[in-house]
């Protein structure tokens, strides 16, 4: 049985090429190396949930636009729907699984728990993963030099995601909330 693919942009129907080559890639994700074979084409969000089975990380729109799929790679939030699997082989890529550490909850998604900043719980992988890299961005002083992040600032940096539940108050409330915890860690 042949899929047939239906190309919105030129209304026509395509039937991929059954004899089209993959290659060999080697991933390295939540500090595992992985090798995989390949269609180029292949982005890495489907690389990591059609080959690898790590299904957190979610397919919302798949055209960049809900951060649903949202990743670290090399420590920056990157829409894995739109970044193709090949280019990444040199690369740290961590998903939503393998961000605590062994049994311990990282402590933004014991805030996500604890500030029930979820609902249907779809968007929630994207949403912690891109808090994550924010709070880091924000530490680092990108783009802002803001010591305190204020509310609109978060929703700001949080635009990428979206949520159609509307847990964006209590998403929000996480968030400061893990901002809290970090600074008493460091302290």
């Amino acid at each position: 049985m042949r899929a047939i693919l239906y190309t919105r942009a030129m209304g026509q129907i395509a039937t991929p090429n059954p004899t089209s080559a993959t290659v060999s890639v080697t991933l390295r994700i939540n500090g595992e190396e992985r090798n995989l074979q390949l269609d180029p084409r292949t982005t890495l969000l489907d690389a990591l949930r059609e080959q690898l089975a790590l299904s957190g990380s979610k397919k919302g729109c798949d055209q960049g636009q809900c951060g649903a799929c949202t990743v670290h790679i090399n420590g920056q939030r990157v829409l894995a729907c739109l970044s193709l699997a090949i280019a990444h082989q040199h690369d740290e890529i961590t998903t939503i699984e393998g961000l605590a550490d062994g049994g311990e909850l990282h402590p933004m998604q014991a805030a996500f728990i604890e500030c029930d900043g979820f609902q249907c719980g779809y968007c929630t992988p994207g949403q912690i993963m891109s808090a994550v890299a924010m709070l880091e961005e924000a530490a680092r002083q990108i783009p802002s030099h803001a010591d305190e992040l204020s509310l609109e600032e978060i929703r700001e940096r949080m635009s990428g995601n979206i949520c159609r539940c509307g847990a964006y108050p209590n998403i929000v409330e996480a968030i400061r909330h893990a901002q809290t915890i970090g600074k008493k860690g460091r302290s």
